[in-house]
Order: structure tokens, then C-alpha cells, then sequence
């Protein structure tokens, strides 16, 4: 028995008939759907679409289910993406001296909550080496500075290559990444402490205390050129008073953090996320 199952994910024009059609497709190749969620945006004309079914007994194999999907984008004039429940991505993070996030993906990571490998965990700081150290997780150390940046993003991407990553996640990294770096690898998840789009940038509690807010957030997106303003995937808020001070912002703003991230990577894990003009789907 094959407990494999196999996600497309399609963006294409709008049109009727759409989900008959890929229901349809699956069908008749023998395959048993587990699952099909489907959004329509009236205003773009454009219809997204993630059907994931069972491969056992299903009548193509992996490669002809490549060629055969990528004729069917062609067909709908859109773009598809395909993927297998039993290919485990693999992570790298990038920390920073906050350990909370860090900790939380680790042990989610260790208790089987997260269908991911953590080879290796880069940093411009030697704080939270102990504790991969713990996981049994490699903990490599590349300082970065203004004067360094661009050799020091060049020693990451060789990491990166090296160790086969699929996606990397900051984790309170930190730093700014240059543009190059997000050209030459895209897939990257961050975790802002704010309910984007207020207060981007540093700080982002001092802000929120000077204006008096009365709840705060987190924001986990995917990284792009423009900082703090990726598509957003999850966020979180917790509710805040007149008598919390910075520090209680900053400590309850920790909670929302641990969260939204750890909600976004699994997101993004069982593909359940489709970015789109700026902004994404979530089929949850």
C-alpha cells in the first residue's frame, strides 16, 4: 500500500468548467482525490486550484505525472507546480541571538509537528550554538558585516548548495539580505514582530508602545527585494493594555512570533499556500 499522495498546485485564466476538468484529469489516470480546494479571484480573471491524491494505484509514474501535469498548464495557458507528500524538504535557518523561534522549529521539528530536515542552522553570532549543538543540528558561523556582507552572503550560498536546501527560514536572523542573494535563492521565509504592514522596520514594539496600540502581532511572509514586504502567509496578534510596558510587549510579542512562524513553515511544508500578484492563497 502506497501512503504517498501527490500536490498540484495550478494558476490559470478563469474559466467554467475548470474543476471538472482537472477532477476529471485525475480520474482518469485512476487516481483517488484527498483532497480539492479551489479559489476563484473575479477581479484578476484568475483561478487557483490544489488537488492532492493518492498514488496508490494510480496508472502514471512520478515522471510521466511531471510531463503529463506540465502539458496540462500549457493547455489551460497557466502555471503549475507538483509536488510529493514524501519528499521531505530540507532547511536551513538563519538565527540571529533569539533563541525563542530557534527553539520552538527544532523541537516541532524533533516531535515530528514539522515534515522537515534541519542540516544546518548559519549565523553572524556564536549565542545559540549550544543549543543545535543539543539537537544535533550543524551550527555554522559566518559574521556579516557592512563591509563583509556580500562575501560573507557568498559563503551562505555555498552552504546552501552544498547542503542541498529547499527553503531557508529566518528565524530572528536579523539582517537584511541583499537582492542578489534573493535572486539567486527566492524561497525564503521571514518572522516580523508586527502585524505588517504597521510598523515596519526596527523596533517595531517601541512603535507600538509609543501609539498606545491595544493589541500587537506577527507577520511570517516570504522574503522579497522590498523589506517587511513579502506575501504575507500568517499572522498572529495577542492583546495588550495601558499597564504593559515595552518589555511586556516584547514578551508577549515572542508567543505570536513562535507562532506565526511555525504556522507558516507547516503552511508552506504541506504546500498549501499559492502566491499570486503580491499576495497568497491559503488552502488550509
Amino acid at each position: 500500500m502506497n501512503n504517498s499522495s501527490c500536490i498540484l498546485q495550478l494558476i490559470c485564466p478563469d474559466r467554467a468548467g475548470l474543476v471538472s476538468e482537472l477532477a476529471g484529469w485525475v480520474s482518469r489516470h485512476h487516481g483517488n482525490i484527498l483532497h480539492a480546494d479551489h479559489h476563484t479571484d473575479s477581479e484578476a480573471g484568475v483561478f487557483l486550484s490544489r488537488i492532492e491524491w493518492d498514488l496508490d494505484g494510480f496508472d502514471l509514474n512520478r515522471q510521466s505525472i511531471c510531463l503529463k501535469v506540465q502539458e496540462l498548464a500549457k493547455r489551460l495557458k497557466g502555471e503549475a507546480n507538483l509536488h510529493f507528500s514524501d519528499q521531505v524538504p530540507r532547511v536551513a535557518i538563519f538565527v540571529g541571538k533569539q533563541s525563542h523561534c530557534i527553539l520552538d522549529l527544532l523541537w516541532r521539528v524533533r516531535s515530528k509537528e514539522l515534515p522537515m530536515e534541519v542540516p544546518i542552522v548559519i549565523s553572524n553570532h556564536k549565542n545559540l550554538e549550544s543549543i543545535c549543538k543539543e539537537f544535533g543540528v550543524q551550527y555554522q558561523f559566518i559574521p556579516s558585516k557592512k563591509d563583509s556582507k556580500i562575501e560573507a552572503e557568498e559563503k551562505i550560498l555555498d552552504l546552501l548548495n552544498l547542503y542541498h536546501i529547499d527553503l531557508v527560514i529566518l528565524a530572528k536572523y536579523m539582517q537584511i539580505l541583499t537582492g542578489n542573494f534573493i535572486e539567486r535563492f527566492p524561497s525564503i521565509i521571514n518572522i516580523h514582530h508586527s502585524f505588517l504592514p504597521a510598523f515596519k522596520g526596527a523596533h517595531p514594539y517601541h512603535q507600538a508602545w509609543t501609539r498606545g496600540v491595544k493589541l500587537i502581532g506577527a507577520t511570517a511572509h516570504y522574503v522579497t527585494k522590498e523589506l517587511d514586504d513579502g506575501p504575507i502567509i500568517e499572522q498572529t496578534i495577542v492583546h495588550v493594555s495601558h499597564r504593559d510596558e515595552i518589555e511586556d510587549l516584547i514578551r508577549k510579542g515572542r508567543d505570536t512570533e513562535r507562532l506565526a512562524l511555525s504556522t507558516a513553515v507547516r503552511l508552506h511544508l504541506q504546500r498549501q499556500v499559492m502566491v499570486y500578484r503580491g499576495r497568497t492563497a491559503i488552502f488550509a
